[in-house]
């Protein structure tokens, strides 16, 4: 490598350039996350809406069983 690189590499690692890339990075990742995981949410929470539609449709339950399920919550909330 050229000394020109060496000078742009020691400027990028040097902490007040490298923190701050570091910590963007992070969010940006967190931010990345935290949409795709609502993102899985809502699609099942959609499934879920369909599925009891159509078992609704079919007779299988009435809409109050529908209803209470739709409305049930998991133990980790």
């Amino acid at each position: 490598m050229n000394p020109e690189t060496y000078d742009i590499l020691d400027r990028f690692l040097d902490d007040e350039v490298l923190m701050p890339i570091i910590f963007g990075a992070v969010a940006i990742v967190a931010i990345v996350f935290g949409t795709v995981a609502h993102m899985v949410k809502a699609v099942a929470r959609e499934r879920t809406r369909r599925e009891l539609a159509a078992y609704i449709s079919e007779g299988t339950i009435t809409p109050e069983q529908a209803e209470r399920l739709s409305k049930a919550r998991t133990p980790d909330r």
